[in-house]
């Protein structure tokens, strides 16, 4: 047990003086990105936050769109599964469509994470959710809107500032 310890400590450091460790997501904390993320989503928009949440919201706007930005952890190996192609877009759009048979999902680049976004009817609005994720880090974008269009688009006009504030390099 000893032996194996040290092996496994002597990785490790390894590991981190080559900078192959894995680093995640540049920062785990919500709270420095939700006002440029309300401001990403255009006039009106208001912002919610906690470390691990951002929520954003525009009562004045047409359809009241909210999106909800979370931070977690997704360590089941999905990440790997998408990053190798043993899960493909295709079959996250199939277990998608066993929900709801209008969904539809679409890759993200959002490289050196991986990442898809979904889009389906949500009652009488719809709903677009992507999921991104590095290294187990998971930062999830659930946007409700009036319509299919305007909720892809909430996730369309807050990448840029997801990339490079919360990503990372």
């Amino acid at each position: 047990m000893r032996h194996r310890f040290g092996t496994v400590a002597a990785v490790g450091m390894i590991a981190l003086a080559t900078g192959t460790a894995a680093q995640g997501l540049a920062t785990r904390d919500l709270t420095g990105v939700s006002q440029a993320a309300a401001a990403a989503l255009g006039s009106g928009f208001e912002a919610k936050e906690e470390p691990q949440r951002a929520t954003l919201f525009c009562t004045d706007c047409a359809g009241a769109p909210i999106v909800d930005v979370l931070i977690g952890r997704q360590a089941d190996g999905t990440e790997e599964r998408v990053r190798e192609g043993t899960t493909s877009i295709a079959d996250l759009q199939q277990i998608c469509r066993a929900r709801s048979p209008r969904c539809t999902v679409t890759a993200l680049e959002v490289a050196p994470a991986v990442g898809w976004v979904s889009g389906y009817p949500l009652g009488d609005r719809a709903g677009a959710t992507a999921i991104i994720i590095r290294d187990g880090d998971l930062l999830t974008i659930r946007s409700l809107a009036r319509d299919p269009a305007s909720a892809r688009q909430a996730i369309d006009h807050l990448l840029p500032l997801i990339r490079t504030r919360i990503i990372g390099p």
